[in-house]
Order: C-alpha cells, then structure tokens, then sequence
C-alpha cells in the first residue's frame, strides 16, 4: 500500500490545487496556530486516546471516532493527508482510523511539519473551519485487535507475531504506565522509532531488515501504550506489503491496568 507522501508530492498536489485534496494537522491547536500546511485543519489526535477493547468499549469507539472522522467533511473522492511533526504516531494512526472507516485513500507526511518547514515550503497561520459530512464507510475490523484475539492468540499459541512498538524499558517493565509493568506474552520488541531516521521514515530495504524475521503472510499485532507509536509500525508494515496486520487498539492502557491479562 502506498500510505506515505514526500513533501515534494504534496506540494505539488497543493500547487495545482487538487480540489478533493483534504490536509490533517494531528498536532496540538496551539501548534497549529503557530503555523502549518496552506489549507490544513487541525484535530489534536492524541486527545483521542481508548482504553476499552469489550464489545460494548468498541461501540463507543466506532461512534466516536466516525464522529470524529465526519468534521472532516469528506467524500469518497478525498484524499486525506495526515501529518504532525515527524513521522510519527498521531499522523499513522489518522491513517489506520481512516483506513478502519475503509477510506483507502489516505497518506502520511513523510518527515512532517518539520521537514516541510526546513525546506522552506508554504506556511499558514489562518485557521480553517471544520466541515461537518457523515461517513458512512464500513468499519474493517480486520485491523483492529482487542484483549480477547490477544488472549486467545496466546492461549492457542497459533502462528500469529505480536509486535510492541514501545521502548525497550517500557517492554522490560523498567518504566511503568500502568499498575504493571512488562510486556504480553511472545510479544516481540522493536520500538517504533527504529522506524525513522531525523525525522522521515527510513528506507524500505532498511525497514524490511528490521520486520526480516516476520512472514509477510502471518497475522501480526502490533500494540504500544495508547495505540500510536503502534500505528507508525502499522503503517510501515503495510509498506512493506505485510498482509495481515492489525493495531491492539487498548495496547498497555488496558492490558498493563487489567490484572486478570497475563504479562511478562
């Protein structure tokens, strides 16, 4: 999948200005205001954290989110550009979420804000409004994992990998952010900012050295703490034409504060 866009394709997208094009700052407001991408809006999405993975907590994430997702005012025809300001997490999960709403046309901005602003690149500082339009694509539940497919992943021990994208002393239990510390069991280590290099992502072939020891065809689970960092890996895995890959939306939030979960 194509999931990332240079600077140089954008800014030519934005140039010939491409009427369905609709650009996401994921960054904080008082970021936005101090200047971002000519025609972007802004959703801080790392205000938009979800910790339930139960039947009834996905519902109330579905509704939230397709909410959410409507301010955006797009059609099947938009192509939705996130970006914060690196490649980092808030813009990969902007990506997965309209990827789960089945809009596959979508990208992230390679290097972000910060690439953009030391190539010298246009800068805004007028906000832009909101436009409220429902969307009504299908949720694709195929890359969302919840605490049961987790549990009974491990419980089957199937071929399935599972990824945590977070830090080697969160993963080591040397850092908490939850009532436990460690990491779910057979969970692999391979922190997401292995995935970037001075802000952009790092070549494919570099990338795929990292993911070398993961079929491209197995079920891989990738989860962090609050189901950021572990869109960045989402994202990257799709790059590299992994086929089944699903985000632990609850990730340690839940897992790590829900004592009855084994851990390591």
């Amino acid at each position: 999948m194509n999931l990332i866009i240079s600077s140089r394709e954008l800014f030519q997208l934005i140039s010939s200005k491409q009427k369905n094009l609709r650009i996401v700052d994921t960054r904080s407001f008082n970021e936005y205001l101090t200047g971002h991408i000519p025609g972007a809006l802004n959703i801080d999405l790392m205000q938009y954290h979800w910790n339930d993975t139960s039947k009834l907590g996905i519902k109330g994430f579905n509704k939230q989110m397709r909410q959410l997702l409507s301010n955006l005012g797009i059609s099947e025809k938009t192509f939705l550009v996130f970006y914060d300001n690196i490649s980092g997490p808030s813009a990969a999960r902007g990506v997965w979420l309209s990827l789960y709403f089945s809009h596959e046309k979508v990208a992230m901005l390679d290097g972000g804000y910060n690439i953009w602003k030391k190539e010298k690149k246009p800068i805004d500082t007028q906000t832009q409004a909101l436009h409220y339009c429902e969307i009504n694509g299908t949720i694709d539940g195929t890359i969302l994992a919840n605490y049961k497919i987790l549990l009974d992943s491990i419980k089957s021990k199937n071929k399935n990998q599972i990824i945590d994208a977070r830090t080697s002393k969160e993963y080591n239990g040397e850092q908490l952010r939850a009532i436990r510390g460690g990491h779910i069991p057979r969970a692999i280590n391979i922190d997401w900012k292995e995935n970037i290099s001075i802000d952009k992502f790092k070549s494919l072939d570099d990338t795929s050295k990292l993911y070398s020891s993961f079929s491209k065809h197995q079920e891989i689970i990738t989860y962090c703490q609050g189901g950021y960092r572990a869109a960045n890996t989402f994202v990257i895995l799709k790059e590299l034409g992994f086929k089944k890959v699903k985000m632990y939306l609850g990730s340690w939030n839940e897992w790590g504060n829900n004592t009855r979960l084994p851990i390591e």
